[in-house]
């Protein structure tokens, strides 16, 4: 596999064996989700040996048309309400069934629009326009990434010594149904698999982002690719080392405050500090103190919320799942 694939099987396996360490896991229900990119590139129906007809067909278009445009309106940004398929290019002129014209649209502005060319439909709005004929273009990357690596997931699943299952994504759709959560990434993993109830929502989800362990570069070149700058050896400076999450307390001065992020060391003893406000430069190394080592990876939470409230309490029906990983 490329490696701008592998990284995604191994990321995922490297928090399995961190959650089996943490906890005692039984199974792992992964949603093995598939896109025909052929019948979706096609955009129409296939017959015979070129496409088996299935129970998904139809769904997996509206599916895929649903996250490529944020499940919101592409003209007025509605989300939350009822959206039809759209052709951008209307078919009664001469417009195609392909996946880059259709998009999803809000019933208003469905039959608002009818039959009118996007361009004089949005001529008053040229920028909503341009980022429209741009998003219909976007090839299917995510797609064939998700066919390239579900399988290679399942093998290295199994060679874990893991009780793995696999189910589709209508079954979590399904599942979502059934106990009234939302469209999320965190629920979506909290319904995958067989599920008789849920017996709590997530009210904070812990957001990890693979950032990286430095670089072999051992120098920093010109926009001409000649070295102008020699990086030291040794990554680790006053026992710190760049990425490493920090907290610097300056009591006086122009820096003066609780700094808390991540470090970028220098052989000078001067760190530079990225906290989510922006980057503080210059703190001493005496004013740091570590909190986490750097792990290739970094951390943040926010709140599971629905339309800018917090979730309802869950059905009383008693459930198997408390949580997921996705």
């Amino acid at each position: 596999m490329a490696p701008s694939l592998r990284h995604r099987v191994d990321t995922a396996m490297s928090w399995v064996a961190r959650l089996t360490r943490w906890a005692p896991v039984r199974a792992v229900q992964v949603e093995r989700a598939s896109f025909d990119t052929h019948a979706l590139s096609a955009g129409r129906p296939l017959e015979g040996a070129e496409y088996q007809q299935g129970t998904l067909a139809g769904y997996e278009v509206r599916e895929y048309l649903l996250a490529k445009w944020g499940r919101a309106c592409a003209y007025c940004g509605a989300s939350g309400v009822s959206l039809n398929l759209d052709h951008i290019h209307p078919r009664s002129r001469g417009g195609s069934d392909r996946i880059s014209n259709l998009t999803v649209a809000c019933i208003p502005c469905n039959q608002t629009k009818n039959a009118t060319l996007v361009e004089v439909f949005l001529k008053d709005s040229p920028a909503l326009l341009s980022r429209i004929l741009k998003q219909a273009k976007t090839p299917l990357r995510d797609a064939a990434a998700v066919n390239a690596t579900r399988w290679a997931l399942w093998r290295a699943l199994e060679t874990a010594g893991l009780s793995v299952h696999t189910a589709s994504g209508g079954r979590t759709k399904w599942n979502r149904s059934r106990t009234g959560a939302a469209k999320s990434h965190t629920l979506d993993a909290l319904h995958v698999g067989p599920l008789a109830g849920v017996t709590a929502w997530p009210c904070r989800v812990l957001v990890v982002k693979a950032t990286g362990r430095g670089t072999y570069a051992r120098t920093r070149t010109d926009r001409y690719g000649f070295p102008r700058l020699r990086l030291p050896r040794t990554k680790h400076v006053k026992g710190f080392a760049t990425g490493d999450l920090v907290r610097a307390t300056i009591p006086t001065g122009k820096k003066a405050g609780v700094h808390t992020g991540r470090v970028a060391v220098r052989t000078t003893g001067n760190f530079n500090i990225t906290t989510r406000h922006g980057t503080v430069q210059g703190i001493g190394h005496r004013h740091i103190r570590l909190l986490q080592r750097a792990d290739g990876y970094g951390y943040t939470t926010h709140p599971e919320t629905r339309r800018g409230a917090a979730f309802p309490p869950p059905p009383e029906d008693g459930g198997l799942h408390t949580g997921g990983i996705r």
